[in-house]
């Protein structure tokens, strides 16, 4: 099992807590694309996304939201 650090995810997003963020909405993302459940060894989504930020291949912006009055 590989462990992330938050300093390795802090690097690559603004802090850690948006890093665990964009990972777990990307991990989302990942689980509708279709899949070979049959393939020996798949890493869980959450790790493919961790690893995915801090490799820095996800590209991601923060949208403000909009306040409703």
């Amino acid at each position: 099992m590989q462990v992330f650090i938050p300093n390795e995810v802090a690097k690559h997003a603004t802090n850690k807590y948006l890093g665990v963020l964009v990972a777990a909405k990307f991990a989302r993302v990942l689980n509708e694309l279709p899949r070979d459940r049959s393939a020996p060894g798949e890493k869980k989504l959450t790790t493919r996304a961790l690893e995915d930020l801090t490799d820095g291949e996800i590209q991601y912006r923060v949208v403000p939201r909009r306040r409703t009055e």
